[in-house]
């Protein structure tokens, strides 16, 4: 089965293995789980480190080979994706959590994610 992960996932698989759910720990060191992540992720991580809100410095220049070797795939972002994002509900604001979003439901995979916001667009979400 194949997985989109939030940010915030991969930032604890990489660094705070131990904040994760077991559940969701066995979802991300199995090398046969298909896990993938959205160009949204290291443009998130890039801007909260350049504006202070985060140090993902390290992982950033490491950014190719972390997810190389994770076995991490990255989703190729089409336009039909932040178009939909764009038309998606402002339930939320957040440009990442919305193109997050909208992936998730083009493509019709789980998130694993512990913010709720993206239950109410219907996207199959996995936490706990």
């Amino acid at each position: 089965m194949r997985y989109l992960l939030d940010t915030h996932i991969l930032l604890w698989a990489l660094e705070s293995p131990e904040k994760l759910p077991v559940s969701i720990r066995r979802i991300v060191e199995d090398p046969a789980s298909g896990l993938l992540l959205s160009i949204a992720t290291p443009w998130e991580l890039a801007i909260k480190t350049n504006t202070g809100k985060l140090d993902a410095g390290k992982i950033l220049q490491q950014f190719d080979q972390l997810t190389s070797s994770g076995g991490y795939g990255l989703i190729e972002t089409r336009v039909s994706h932040v178009i939909r994002a764009g038309r998606l509900p402002l339930h939320h604001r957040d440009p990442f959590d919305r193109l997050l979003a909208a992936q998730a439901l083009d493509l019709k995979v789980p998130l694993i994610s512990r913010d709720r916001v993206f239950d109410i667009y219907g996207v199959k979400r996995i936490w706990d």
